[in-house]
């Protein structure tokens, strides 16, 4: 047989441009139909609307509100009493009321709305979970009234004897501290502890249990399936997974949904208005009676206020707008670190 010449074989060669590449991305345009552009035009202009309404609510506040701060100045952040008539007001004393009560439905609202986000996420058979969530919506249904009106005739009446254990036995603590309590006392000194911020508290923490489970449930069910597996895989229990993975990566909507639920306590007024006696001093010993809030102190005295009197309560309302707006502000940064994974350390 014949040898094969490797040298005559041909070879091909393939040219090689000597272009450079492109320096700029090349634009991908995407043709939008009727839908797609309604749809855009109606979010933008649902988000500007609502960001031009809360700049007009807070316009109008500072433009009401301008009178009394003037005749104020920073007095009214220092001062307790409330005389418009004698140009002797002030917002501290309702402003330590607002927050106690906020803080207190906030620390007995917390593991109550975590607990059943958990169980919800991580417990719950699958066929459950639905109804589940649903009774936990509807709470947020019910309205304030209804929460005030329960409190005060059946609520208050059962939280009295827990006012009394937790004095008798923890009045050591300056917040748990109640003057003219006899722990001797069963009936005649029930009404040291009626109508005070704690009551309100725990009232305002069943409202705002639904606010926070709904941001916590909504981050725990992001949490990885492999990771979750992976904790499963690795021999821990189901109560070591959830402290080693599911709460880890949750921590940022625990904390957002927590800020969320103080900024809606901040703002409660029909139930406070109901249950808690109004005084102007301020009061940090939760189990006392007697109490007050920004929101309670303009839904009570705005029938009867006129003139300057009103630009006072203008006054107090725009305080209380912006803690509530700062709050919630601080809040959603949090939620959206959640939402982004960005708080998973697992």
């Amino acid at each position: 047989m014949g040898r094969i010449d490797v040298t005559a074989v041909a070879t091909t060669t393939i040219p090689v441009s000597t272009q450079a590449p492109p320096t700029q991305a090349r634009n991908l345009d995407s043709k939008q139909d009727m839908g797609d552009k309604v749809f855009r035009i109606g979010t933008s202009a649902s988000g500007v609307a609502v960001l031009a309404l809360m700049a007009a609510v807070g316009v109008f506040l500072s433009v009401q509100a301008a009178q009394a701060l003037s005749k104020s100045g920073f007095s009214f952040i220092t001062t307790s009493d409330w005389q418009p008539d004698r140009n002797h007001f002030g917002i501290a004393a309702v402003i330590a009321g607002t927050v106690t009560i906020a803080l207190v439905a906030v620390v007995v609202a917390l593991p109550l709305s975590m607990g059943t986000a958990l169980f919800i996420t991580e417990v719950a058979p699958p066929r459950f979970r639905s109804l589940l969530i649903a009774l936990v919506d509807l709470m947020a249904a019910v309205p304030s009234v209804v929460y005030g009106l329960w409190g005060l005739f059946l609520f208050q009446g059962w939280v009295i004897s827990l006012s009394r254990w937790i004095s008798t036995w923890f009045g050591w603590i300056p917040i748990f501290k109640v003057t003219g309590a006899d722990p001797h006392g069963a009936v005649t000194n029930s009404t040291v502890f009626t109508a005070s911020a704690f009551i309100a508290g725990l009232v305002v923490a069943l409202m705002v249990v639904p606010i926070q489970c709904s941001v916590m449930r909504e981050v725990f069910s992001q949490v990885p399936l492999g990771e979750r597996e992976g904790a499963f895989a690795l021999g821990s229990t189901r109560w070591g997974m959830i402290r080693a993975v599911s709460l880890p990566f949750g921590q940022g909507g625990i904390i957002g949904g927590t800020m969320l639920g103080l900024g809606r306590a901040l703002g409660e007024t029909i139930a406070v208005v109901l249950i808690i006696s109004p005084r102007f001093d301020i009061n940090f010993h939760v189990l006392e009676a007697g109490g007050n809030s920004v929101s309670s102190l303009i839904a009570l005295r705005y029938s009867e206020a006129s003139g300057f009197g009103l630009s006072a309560l203008m006054a107090a309302g725009l305080a209380l707008f912006i803690m509530t707006l700062g709050v919630n502000f601080v809040a959603s940064i949090f939620i959206a670190r959640s939402r982004s994974g960005a708080s998973s350390e697992a």
